[in-house]
């Protein structure tokens, strides 16, 4: 850490420029003795990538800011305090603990927390900035997170570790993909602490982690702004049974769909003809990665336009369902697309057969704030063509 990046000019040269092109900061001379411009371009990037991912941060004076691959890399404010909510006892650490969010968002709940983090220098910023967040019952070790839990005599009601991804694995990957590996140390997480919660990427497989891990009492899919932002599987001691699976969308409010996977297979009707039908329900993909698609119209007395796609329909608006609501304006064709004139509307295509972009050029379809055009196919595999105005965004 170089300190003198948190002095009072430098912090306001730093707020002031935060619009600037930083790759000219970084080749212009410094301002400011013992600070280069590589460390203010740095500091630039990386506050002005936290103001809407972490705005506690970014709202607070003489943060240290790391890399911007850490910024990146870290979980939002938002998801790190549901995250918070797993956690149990008194005592936790954090295995894989980085910039620290959520290990401050843990320290609002649990008495004492301990951040390992192999990285010295982004150790010693994330204990600097939770000084200035005044979050005191945080214990900062710059060691291995894993080699730390090995040999420690002390026990923690909670575990909490991000294992990484190895740079040369795909996007299909296993927990044995990653770093530290949770699956072949779990009998040692397990002697250590009553609960485990392990973060991952989305991208992993529900059956292929279940495959991996036991005791899992918790699958946690959450979503913000209908993008999937991580799997958080929670594990307890001695616990047997099936996983409660909650998909959980964060957005101005919090909505959760929870259900065990034996509860899925059910029967659900499909839409012959959407004549009779209002609304268009278009659920969020946390609830797409839940796989419940039948459920899903079980649950909210939706019935589906199609088996292979994950669109329902309705006549009653409900505002619990975590997903976009459309109302349905009109059913159209490809040949009054051909007529129209000043066509207007959003895309969206689910198993039409066409690409939006394709569609857009074709029908020369302007954008438009509310109003969507939605290419799709009923249970009778008609395509059909709905103009719809939403009326519930994700």
């Amino acid at each position: 850490m170089n300190l003198k990046l948190l002095t009072k000019a430098v912090q306001e040269y730093i707020n002031a420029n935060l619009k600037a092109d930083v790759n000219q900061i970084a080749l212009a001379k410094s301002k400011f003795e013992g600070i280069s411009s590589s460390e203010l371009a740095g500091q630039i990037l990386s506050k002005k990538k936290s103001e809407k991912k972490l705005p506690a941060w970014f709202n607070t004076p003489r943060i240290y800011y790391p890399a911007a691959l850490s910024i990146e890399q870290t979980s939002s404010e938002i998801t790190a305090s549901y995250k918070s909510k797993l956690a149990i006892g008194h005592s936790l650490i954090d295995l894989t603990g980085g910039f620290g969010i959520d290990a401050n968002y843990f320290a609002k709940k649990i008495n004492t927390v301990t951040h390992c983090e192999i990285n010295s220098e982004l150790s010693a910023i994330a204990a600097h900035n939770a000084d200035i967040l005044k979050s005191n019952n945080i214990e900062f070790k710059a060691v291995d997170g894993l080699a730390f839990i090995k040999t420690t005599h002390q026990r923690y009601d909670t575990i909490y570790v991000d294992p990484a991804r190895r740079a040369s694995i795909g996007k299909v990957f296993m927990l044995k993909d990653c770093t530290p590996d949770v699956s072949r140390n779990l009998d040692l997480l397990l002697e250590k602490s009553q609960r485990i919660v392990i973060k991952t990427a989305p991208l992993l497989d529900i059956t292929a982690g279940l495959n991996e891990l036991r005791c899992v009492s918790e699958i946690h899919i959450v979503s913000v702004k209908n993008e999937c932002k991580e799997l958080l599987w929670v594990i307890d001691l001695d616990f047997t049974g099936e996983p409660q699976i909650i998909a959980a969308s964060l957005n101005e409010t919090e909505k959760v769909f929870s259900f065990k996977r034996s509860e899925s297979s059910v029967n659900l009707k499909y839409a012959e003809n959407l004549s009779s039908f209002s609304y268009l329900y278009e659920p969020d993909t946390a609830l797409l990665k839940s796989g419940a698609f039948n459920l899903i119209g079980e649950r909210y007395n939706l019935v589906k336009l199609h088996p292979q796609t994950q669109l329902y329909a309705s006549n009653v608006i409900n505002n619990n369902f975590p997903g976009r609501i459309f109302e349905i304006e009109q059913q159209l064709t490809t040949t009054d697309l051909k007529k129209a004139v000043d066509l207007t509307g959003n895309i969206i295509v689910r198993n039409y057969p066409a690409k939006p972009e394709d569609l857009s050029k074709k029908y020369k379809i302007k954008s438009a704030q509310d109003q969507f055009l939605i290419f799709t196919k009923t249970a009778g595999n008609e395509n059909i063509i709905l103009n719809a105005r939403i009326i519930q965004h994700y």
